[in-house]
């Protein structure tokens, strides 16, 4: 297990905003994922999809990783963000924008203004 950590911590220090997820992006393989991905595809964000389903290992390892238990799991400039309802609420609330602009990490805003208008 600590080789996948390792793995796990070089991946995460490697990529300004990586998201662990069943699936890939453009091809999510549960609806939490595909929320997600669809968020940060939408907005525009550069991102590395991690398919947990393609390695037990990291699927498992993610979890003790984080100490979270479910997956997607996002991380910002190697800091873990949350899962799909955090993601949820932080885009809803425009705090998911504050992160990537405290970050350096490019998105459209106007983008993330029409998920917001679409959910008012």
């Amino acid at each position: 297990m600590t080789d996948v950590k390792t793995r796990i911590g070089d991946t995460v220090a490697a990529n300004d905003v990586v998201l662990f997820m069943k699936g890939t992006k453009s091809m999510p393989q549960c609806g939490f994922s595909s929320r997600v991905a669809g968020v940060l595809n939408y907005m525009g964000v550069e991102f590395l999809d991690v398919n947990v389903l393609a390695d037990e290992g990291v699927r498992q390892g993610i979890k003790e990783f984080s100490d979270w238990p479910t997956i997607p799991q996002l991380y910002v400039k190697g800091e873990f963000v949350g899962g799909c309802d955090i993601i949820t609420e932080m885009t809803l609330s425009g705090e998911l924008d504050t992160l990537f602009e405290q970050s350096g990490v490019a998105y459209d805003k106007d983008a993330a203004d029409k998920i917001r208008e679409a959910n008012a």
